[in-house]
């Protein structure tokens, strides 16, 4: 597919074919991602509980590389399809360099800073004594590979936002596949516990990268052309624009979940283990709304740039309405089987008697969460920046934060299970004025 046909597809075809066209392949990629996620869960929990709580501190960190990925990946994949649609191909060539290149810078500067003060990062992440041996030996590994995560993270959103999902599809499975091979040959047949899991996440997380550059070299993918990065502040001030509210929110899901293991770890290390392993089940769910969001993205991009107000209206609710037919089918039996799903990641009674209770509250949040994060990507896809910033800070940030203080103060261990789905209905109500008057301001223009 040209170019020209991707413009002509996500501008022109009908929008129930254009949106799940564009959703399932980062639906399929979500969900091996979150999937590998899952069994290196499982794999741990065959260890020990404080295993299975050492990834779940360790988590944040992953989010925070991870939330640099998408600062300049979705800082300058929402920049790139904006151009793309307004036909501005040159532009969007230098961004794809320059955000590239200050993906690794940041990477490196994280693995040398993480390395550098692991104990007392570990520590500060919410470890116990019992518990920290493990995140060390995790920590310490996962932390090499966080140049290479983070660049990976933005040759795959730029490949997304040009409308080339199946290419970015590939790279990102490729290293989930090769992750769920890896990880159980170092673990067991290696004899190295959590530090093997470590190890064959980064070496996953290299092939995943390798995979990812070759594909942008292909077919209709803007390649990254080291030669074309600017130090220019248009270009850094764009990426700052279109990704502050994805780092936002990868930020504040970091401290979120630092400050949630903190509150369950009064509770001992089976709140925490619990805790984590719902973050994980919940998260393999709404990874499919994260990819029908990212899906729609290319759409919102492309036709704001065109000045096709009233069809990214359309595809607005078209989306919306995707995730819910989506929800429909996935919380109803996860709900009834809450017990089984931890059990079968920790077969402990006191990390399934935790984990169940608050998996079921945030599976009766989730289409509120929905709602919100369709919302965001709007907002941020279409320039949005303080809109999408401050809903990008609401789930974890505005509300989360004070709430995690709050709630156990009053309810003890319940006031930590249901945290996450109060936070969620807030969202939802902050979202609802925000992109109302969006869509009234842009709909007044000429369509």
């Amino acid at each position: 597919m040209r170019k020209q046909d991707n413009y002509t597809f996500l501008t022109s075809a009908p929008v129930r074919r254009v949106i799940p066209a564009m959703a399932v392949p980062t639906v399929i990629s979500m969900l091996v991602t979150s999937i590998y996620n899952l069994v290196d869960t499982y794999y741990v929990g065959l260890l020990n509980t404080q295993a299975t709580a050492a990834v779940g501190v360790v988590f944040p960190v992953m989010a925070i590389i991870q939330s640099v990925g998408f600062l300049f990946g979705q800082g300058s994949g929402t920049y790139m399809s904006r151009h793309l649609g307004a036909r501005r191909i040159d532009e969007a060539r230098q961004m794809a360099a320059t955000s590239f290149v200050g993906s690794i810078v940041c990477g490196v500067l994280i693995a040398v800073l993480g390395l550098l003060f692991l104990k007392p990062l570990s520590i500060a992440l919410g470890s116990t004594p019992t518990i920290l041996p493990y995140t060390m030996d995790f920590m310490g590994v996962i932390l090499l590979g966080a140049p290479l995560m983070s660049a990976s993270m933005v040759i795959n959103n730029q490949m997304r936002f040009q409308g080339n999902a199946t290419q970015a599809m590939y790279g990102m499975i490729s290293g989930a596949v090769l992750n769920v091979l890896l990880v159980p040959l170092f673990m067991f047949t290696f004899g190295l516990g959590i530090l093997g899991t470590a190890i064959g996440t980064v070496l996953s997380q290299l092939f995943g990268f390798i995979v990812l550059w070759v594909m942008s070299r292909r077919g209709e993918n803007i390649p990254i052309d080291l030669k074309q990065a600017s130090c220019k502040w248009h270009f850094q001030q764009e990426i700052l624009k279109g990704g502050t509210p994805s780092l936002t929110r990868q930020a504040l899901a970091s401290i979120a979940t630092l400050m949630l293991n903190v509150a369950a770890g009064v509770y001992g290390d089976a709140a925490i283990a619990g805790m984590s392993i719902v973050s994980r089940i919940a998260f393999i769910i709404f990874a499919v709304i994260i990819g029908i969001g990212q899906g729609y993205q290319p759409f919102c991009g492309f036709n704001y740039g065109a000045g096709l107000y009233k069809r990214l209206h359309k595809g607005f609710y078209f989306t919306i309405l995707l995730d819910m037919a989506v929800l429909l089918l996935m919380c109803g039996p996860a709900f009834v089987l809450a017990e089984e799903l931890v059990d079968l990641l920790r077969d402990d009674p006191e990390v399934v008697a935790v984990g169940a209770v608050a998996l079921r509250w945030q599976l009766v949040a989730l289409p509120m969460a929905a709602v919100v994060t369709v919302c965001n990507m709007t907002l941020q896809t279409t320039g949005q920046s303080l809109s999408a910033n401050i809903l990008a800070a609401a789930r974890n940030g505005i509300f989360f934060i004070p709430l995690i203080l709050i709630l156990p103060h009053y309810l003890g261990l319940k006031g930590v299970e249901i945290c996450q789905a109060v936070c969620d209905v807030l969202a939802f109500m902050l979202a609802l004025p925000l992109i109302i008057h969006f869509f009234r301001s842009n709909l007044r223009r000429k369509s």
